[in-house]
């Protein structure tokens, strides 16, 4: 396929660049989607919207923006195997040697290689009309989730799903969230449908509060401040909750989680950037807890994510409350820097309705 499409570019101080670029075409192994969703994820704000702070699997090398892509394969590559023309895919937003330890095990984020590439940060990524993909970072996206369902699973979804593996969240539980932007409230959503028996969230953006209240996600959300270990305690019998999840990368929100987490609790960590203090032998040693550091998932949990949703008939989409088209991809980053909103899409086509 020959000519010329749009893509979005992020040069840095809160701006975003439209440019015209030659569409791709697919190499050996290789496929050409045509993109129908992207949604934008908080590490694009944090690293490189604003400034380009991020170094290593971090640095943004002046690609196409948007590692949440998800759209259709129309042109195919020699030797592809299983994607063909008309399949509806995500994208798995990292794509690894494929030949190191963790890319074996399906953890291509942690690929240790350089030619280790995440799309939109070191190759071309989804704010475009067209993406050129490897055909081993693609997840199948079934008939009953949309496009926009797939995007969140490119990242959002698919990182809390990997913490919730790691913890092990079951009906035994209640659960704290801190921090429900949409990470937070992926977390919420999918704790849930793990059976979790109380929910109980803490953010400060009155948006984001609404938005949780009116889907019903949380049993209670508090406001942060210096009584919320205090009140976690009182929600849950003196005790604290069995499982804890900090999305909100701050010093403050993580010591919460972690004191508010009972005996031989387990918390994950999550959100991107900032710091954590804590005390080693009260906090976590004479209680016996166990922190959990967890980056986006594999992709072989990706595809368990995906059948889970179509089993539990959950749509990722319902946290999109604001959708823009390619040519107002400025105003779609400078909503979610603002925050004032829950999950932002650029959406293409029947998506963007």
């Amino acid at each position: 396929m020959k000519g010329m499409m749009k893509g979005a570019y992020l040069p840095g101080n809160s701006t975003v660049i439209l440019k015209e670029v030659p569409i791709p075409a697919p190499g050996p192994g290789q496929v050409l989607v045509k993109m129908k969703s992207s949604t934008i994820c908080g590490s694009d704000i944090r690293a490189i919207y604003r400034e380009h702070i991020g170094k290593g699997p971090e640095g943004y090398q002046n690609v196409i923006a948007g590692h949440e892509p998800c759209g259709q394969v129309v042109e195919e590559g020699p030797g592809v195997k299983r994607f063909k023309t008309g399949s509806r895919v995500i994208v798995y937003h990292i794509s690894g040697c494929g030949v190191c330890h963790d890319c074996r095990m399906g953890y291509m984020i942690s690929c240790s290689s350089p030619y280790r590439a995440a799309y939109g940060w070191q190759r071309d990524g989804g704010m475009a009309e067209y993406i050129l993909c490897d055909e081993k970072d693609l997840v199948e996206l079934p008939d009953s989730l949309t496009y926009t369902d797939g995007a969140q699973v490119a990242c959002g979804f698919g990182t809390v799903y990997e913490a919730i593996q790691k913890i092990g969240v079951s009906g035994n539980d209640s659960v704290l969230v801190v921090g429900l932007g949409p990470v937070g409230l992926a977390a919420l959503m999918l704790c849930r449908k793990c059976g979790a028996q109380k929910l109980y969230g803490i953010e400060g953006n009155p948006y984001r509060i609404d938005l949780a209240k009116r889907l019903n996600l949380a049993d209670e959300i508090l406001l942060p401040g210096d009584s919320n270990v205090r009140d976690i305690k009182d929600l849950t019998g003196g005790r604290g909750v069995e499982r804890a999840l900090d999305a909100s990368a701050s010093e403050a929100g993580r010591a919460v989680a972690i004191r508010g987490t009972r005996q031989w609790g387990k918390i994950a960590f999550v959100g991107e950037g900032g710091r954590a203090a804590f005390n080693p032998s009260p906090d976590i040693i004479h209680d016996q807890k166990s922190i959990y550091g967890s980056w986006v998932t594999s992709i072989w949990l990706m595809e368990n994510l995906v059948e889970e949703l179509v089993r539990w008939n959950l749509h990722p989409e319902t946290l999109v409350t604001h959708r823009f088209p390619l040519e107002k991809a400025e105003a779609a980053y400078k909503l979610m820097a603002e925050g004032s909103c829950g999950k932002v899409a650029v959406c293409f086509d029947e998506e963007l309705t």
